[in-house]
């Protein structure tokens, strides 16, 4: 566990070097232990005096190192309600004081940065250096890296906060993944980061792949093509689909619609019918008289 790298120094003590002036009839004496003060140190505790040893057996606090308590002419360095000396407060492994010094916690033992630093901080997976505590650094996989060594593979400059894309154990800033690798759409030009369809062998952007005719999206669509471009079905049977001579409207297999031709005329099957009675002529025998297809029974009549 890092601490915020500073330590509370402070005096829990006010020491009086001198006695308050007190006239001849008055007495100043310790509260606990009764002895006169006069001429002595003391110390105030909410409007209540104290002599020097009294005060230390009541309320000194006792060093997390020597056992000792911690007296009113020492420093009190406390971290977490846990209280040293000065001099007590060095750290777990080399034992360097850490007074107003960085210092990281680990177990409950304190260590000064260098040495939390070689014990437990990760190495950056590009110098094999460590990465100190407090610094920046970029995590990928279960790999770190210093904020300054995590570099895109073909520009070499730092990715940083930025967007990447990694390939073949190599990093790279999206701008460089694009010119090396992606795909570039035959219609804008542009890279194909995601998705995409395939054309004619050819790479499009979904939303670049649309019908010549009226420019509607074609991707996750039926369509077709006429000289290598390619149509929505609508537009193909409107532009090149012969005309059912029963309804008028374009007659297209696209679908899986079944057609009858006959003399260079195309019916929908439903409209192949007699022109006279209506009735079905499909898998019929049937005459004609004029521009009109009959049952045999109407064009006998005729």
């Amino acid at each position: 566990m890092l601490s915020n790298g500073t330590v509370c120094t402070k005096h829990l003590f006010v020491l009086i070097p001198r006695c308050k002036a007190k006239m001849s009839t008055e007495r100043l004496d310790c509260h606990y232990c009764k002895e006169s003060l006069l001429g002595k140190k003391y110390v105030l505790k909410e409007d209540t005096q104290y002599c020097t040893k009294c005060y230390e057996n009541l309320f000194s606090n006792c060093c997390e190192e020597c056992s000792t308590p911690i007296g009113c002419n020492s420093k009190d360095l406390s971290y977490k309600d846990r209280h040293w000396h000065e001099q007590c407060f060095k750290c777990g492994s080399c034992s360097r004081s850490l007074a107003e010094k960085p210092f990281a916690v680990k177990d409950e033992l304190l260590l000064c940065t260098e040495c939390y630093s070689n014990q437990y901080s990760s190495k950056c997976f590009s110098c094999k250096k460590t990465i100190m505590p407090g610094s920046r650094k970029m995590e990928h996989k279960g790999n770190s890296w210093h904020e300054t060594c995590f570099l895109c593979h073909r520009c070499q400059q730092p990715i940083g906060t930025k967007s990447f894309i990694p390939k073949d154990n190599s990093y790279f800033c999206v701008p460089c993944f694009e010119k090396q690798f992606a795909y570039q759409c035959c219609a804008c030009k542009k890279a194909i980061t995601t998705g995409g369809v395939t054309y004619q062998d050819k790479p499009w952007h979904r939303e670049c792949f649309l019908c010549i005719g009226c420019r509607k999206q074609l991707a996750g669509q039926r369509f077709t093509s006429r000289d290598n471009y390619p149509y929505c079905l609508d537009c193909f049977s409107n532009l090149y689909a012969k005309k059912c001579v029963g309804c008028t409207k374009p007659i297209t297999s696209l679908a899986g619609a079944k057609y009858i031709s006959f003399e260079e005329r195309q019916w929908h099957s439903e409209c192949f019918s007699c022109m006279q009675c209506s009735v079905s002529l499909v898998g019929r025998g049937f005459l004609t008289h004029r521009d009109d297809v009959l049952c045999t029974d109407c064009g006998r009549d005729k």
